[in-house]
């Protein structure tokens, strides 16, 4: 069976990181972060914002695949 890999990350892994800790902001998780320590969060907190964050990406990931078939559309009109 084939599998996929992708050729190119759609977001790297500073952007990762950044809006990660900008969803455990949003969630008021910050203060039990401690330089970049999560281990005082629960599995639960951390669920919460591996939720959010795949869900996001997964929105940003539709729209990026719309993007590019919009394109080649556009490519093969012209």
């Amino acid at each position: 069976m084939a599998q996929f890999f992708p050729r190119e990350k759609i977001f790297p892994e500073n952007v990762r990181d950044e809006f990660k800790y900008e969803i455990a902001d949003e969630l008021g998780l910050t203060p039990k972060i401690q330089d970049g320590y999560w281990g005082a969060l629960s599995a639960a907190d951390c669920g919460r914002v591996g939720g959010k964050i795949g869900g996001n990406m997964v929105k940003a990931m539709v729209r990026r695949a719309e993007a590019l078939l919009a394109q080649d559309q556009a490519n093969k009109l012209t």
